[in-house]
């Protein structure tokens, strides 16, 4: 009897380089998926192949699958060391060189005024770098395309401007166009005979020149697929002083290991997820879990990494280090949201598939045709090549980036940055909108909302001799008490006093003595006798509303109450107003605690509220509400919030936020004001608009000249200017949204 063991699914990444479009990325996943026991997924926006193989088949025999389709495949290297990519900066140096050398070109051919004797052969010189080094990339995609008997808008590219190019080449040497004196003449149609006293420079150098462009802002948009989780990365300390025989060395991060104990002193990040040993401490963990307020910990209370230790010295053992660690997962969780989006709606690409091979077709059937009619071969390959110039997508390149240029420029200018053209479409679609509190809603900082005095003292009093202890504290909370009393100050000209003998009590407050008195600041147990009944009532009406309250104290007997809580941004309650206007849906989500998070709710008019969440939480919150069918944009600022907007359907990041959260987003609003949420909405929708209008007449423009340009109706000079004509048409209305106005402030 044989047993037979089944292999483990394994999941497998590789890094995919050589796509151009969103069909390379289709053949790749389509070859793969013949492979027995593998599912694959390509996304061409992100440039990488996660492939699930239920057999034998491990990463080298899948890279040579990929390999035989005629593209490379690597296993992902160390995304914290990646070096920059330099494929931007090379499609740059070409595109510069490229629009410099067709320029001249283009000018020449368009105004016959400026046609000098000898032009012509100038025009050659500076168009024969821009067809064979500019454009050799679309030639070689091309090639590489043909060899697997499929054809893109590269070939298109390719055939277009070779074919005009060589055409000239011919007339030049063979033809009348290299006479001295030539100038070019303009007939709205081909003459028999014709062709050979004409050149096509212009049209062969405008198309390599605009579809470089398209190619260049497209490739910036791509190249920072993996910065979010490079900033999540970053945000964890390099060293930390390890303790070994009583004794602290200060080791790299990655040499700490489970169970070593470790350091963490005043201002310092927890190196890494473990358990207090000894020491008390004030830990913030706003960058990681969104608590507003730094949580007080002591021996057995466990702390995360990348949190910062606010006050006090305390002896941490690691419990999980380097891929384990709640950071570290938080940047997975970053990574899969990002590889799980949507592959980019690449229309032109789309249609390519079955527009090209028709273009080549009929450029291929009007030579036939006309040969055969006996036209003559200088008018049967002119009329094919005005067939291929009229087609070519000049237009096509030039419909996304002119239109993303523009409204992305304009975003600027109101503190908007758009990211790429796969987030208008999602803009389009959201009808959710999922906000974090803590620095999003809120402004993340603590403000005094309350001062509660016994009888017989005044706020103003209260105020000065808690702000004099807390003066010289770095704490949140004493820092919104001493600015709390210093805005009271500016219109009351008081001044806080000087305190002597200051103290800290870890875990409690602090206490010292001012005019003669010892006033202590913290929590109810600085008093070993009860609570007066009205202060007692203050610190539980705090803690309904979801605020926190601190008791001042003076020479052990109680003098007030103190609260404050993070407050909420003025321009809150206006910006959801508008967001809902927008047809969005609004949703609190919030590591927060469920009273802060209600307080705020109902401060700004959001009625769903989710609160007390850890960031696998948030993602899993988000996840839930596009399993009921609804399309999530989320707005947040801090690194617990990087995930989950890179798992929304739209991320959208406050500029005042940390580089992760920004980097894993969509859409970042640089001011940090959620006002500019809804024109981010509104300008994402009317690019997205504006490229839908251009990519129409795009192509419209080209498929009504087709059959004119087959039937001998337009030369190639007047299907090139046509083919400028819709270019122009494209970039003029992509302009419009220079006049985008922002709600008024």
């Amino acid at each position: 009897m044989t047993t037979q063991t089944r292999q483990r699914p394994q999941t497998i990444e590789l890094d995919i380089q050589g796509m151009t479009c969103a069909s390379c990325a289709a053949r790749i996943e389509k070859k793969l998926n013949r492979v027995d026991g593998v599912s694959a997924s390509v996304n061409f926006a992100t440039e990488k192949a996660v492939i699930n193989s239920s057999g034998d088949h491990g990463p080298q025999e899948l890279i040579k699958v990929v390999e035989a389709t005629g593209y490379h495949a690597t296993l992902p290297t160390d995304r914290a060391a990646e070096p920059p990519d330099d494929a931007v900066a090379a499609l740059r140096e070409k595109l510069v060189i490229s629009a410099l050398l067709s320029f001249p070109v283009i000018l020449l051919a368009m105004v016959p005024p400026l046609q000098f004797n000898g032009w012509q052969w100038l025009s050659l010189g500076l168009a024969t770098p821009v067809v064979l080094w500019a454009a050799s990339g679309f030639h070689r995609a091309a090639l590489l395309n043909a060899r697997h008997r499929a054809a893109t808008m590269d070939t298109l590219i390719s055939m277009g401007s070779l074919a005009a190019y060589a055409w000239s080449v011919v007339a030049l040497i063979f033809g009348s166009a290299g006479h001295p004196g030539m100038t070019h003449g303009f007939s709205w149609r081909l003459e028999r005979g014709d062709g050979l006293g004409n050149i096509y420079l212009e049209a062969a150098c405008g198309i390599v020149t605009f579809i470089l462009a398209g190619r260049f802002f497209e490739a910036r948009a791509k190249r920072r697929a993996g910065e979010a989780v490079r900033a999540l990365l970053t945000l964890g300390a390099s060293d930390v002083a390890v303790l070994r025989d009583g004794v602290e060395h200060r080791v790299p991060i990655d040499q700490l290991a489970v169970g070593d104990e470790f350091v963490v002193r005043p201002g310092e990040k927890v190196a890494t997820d473990g358990i207090v040993s000894s020491g008390r401490t004030s830990v913030d963990n706003a960058l990681v879990t969104g608590e507003s307020v730094p949580v007080e910990v002591g021996p057995g209370d466990e702390v995360i990494g990348a949190s910062l230790n606010t006050d006090g010295r305390i002896v941490v053992r690691a419990t999980r280090v380097g891929q384990d660690t709640q950071l570290a997962q938080i940047a997975r969780l970053v990574e899969s949201a990002q590889a799980g989006k949507a592959q980019v709606q690449r229309l032109a690409d789309r249609i390519s598939a079955v527009f090209v091979p028709i273009v080549i077709g009929l450029s291929v059937v009007t030579l036939a045709v006309w040969l055969l009619l006996g036209a003559g071969t200088a008018f049967a390959f002119t009329a094919a090549v005005s067939v291929l110039i009229i087609a070519c997508p000049c237009a096509l390149g030039l419909a996304t980036p002119t239109a993303l240029l523009v409204g992305t420029g304009r975003g600027a200018q109101l503190g908007i940055v758009i990211k790429g053209p796969e987030v208008l479409e999602d803009t389009r679609r959201v009808d959710t909108v999922v906000l974090d509190k803590t620095g999003t809603v809120t402004t993340g900082e603590m403000a005094v909302v309350g001062v509660r005095p016994v009888a017989g003292l005044g706020e103003a009093e209260l105020l000065r001799l808690a702000a004099a202890v807390e003066e010289g504290s770095e704490h949140p909370i004493a820092r919104a008490i001493v600015q709390g009393f210093d805005r009271l100050s500016q219109r009351e000209s008081g001044k806080a006093p000087e305190a002597t003998d200051f103290r800290n009590l870890p875990g409690v407050g602090a206490e010292a003595t001012v005019e003669g008195r010892r006033i202590g600041i913290g929590r109810a147990s600085m008093i070993t006798g009860d609570l007066p009944d009205e202060l007692r009532a203050a610190f539980d009406e705090a803690r309904s509303a979801g605020r926190t309250a601190v008791l001042v104290s003076a020479d052990g007997a109680p003098v007030g109450v103190i609260e404050v809580a993070d407050g909420v941004r003025p321009t809150s309650a206006e910006a959801l107003s508008r967001l809902v206007a927008l047809g969005l849906r609004p949703v609190l989500l919030t590591g927060d605690s469920a009273a802060a998070a209600h307080r705020v709710a109902a401060e700004v008019g959001i009625d769903e509220v989710i609160a007390e969440v850890l960031p696998v939480d948030k993602v899993e919150a988000v996840r839930r509400l596009q399993a009921d069918g609804r399309r999530v944009a989320m707005i947040g600022d801090g690194v617990n919030d990087a995930a989950a907007l890179a798992t929304a359907d739209l991320g959208i990041a406050m500029g005042t936020g940390t580089d992760a959260a920004i980097e894993a987003s969509d859409l970042t609003l640089v001011h940090g004001d959620l006002l500019l949420a809804a024109d981010a909405i509104r300008l994402s929708r009317a690019t997205l608009r504006t490229i839908r209008v251009n990519l129409f007449w795009a192509f419209a423009y080209n498929v009504a000249a087709i059959p004119l340009a087959a039937l001998g109706f337009l030369n190639p000079m007047l299907a090139g200017a046509a083919m400028a004509l819709s270019s122009v048409f494209v970039v003029s209305n992509s302009l419009r949204l220079r006049r985008f106005r922002a709600y008024a402030r």
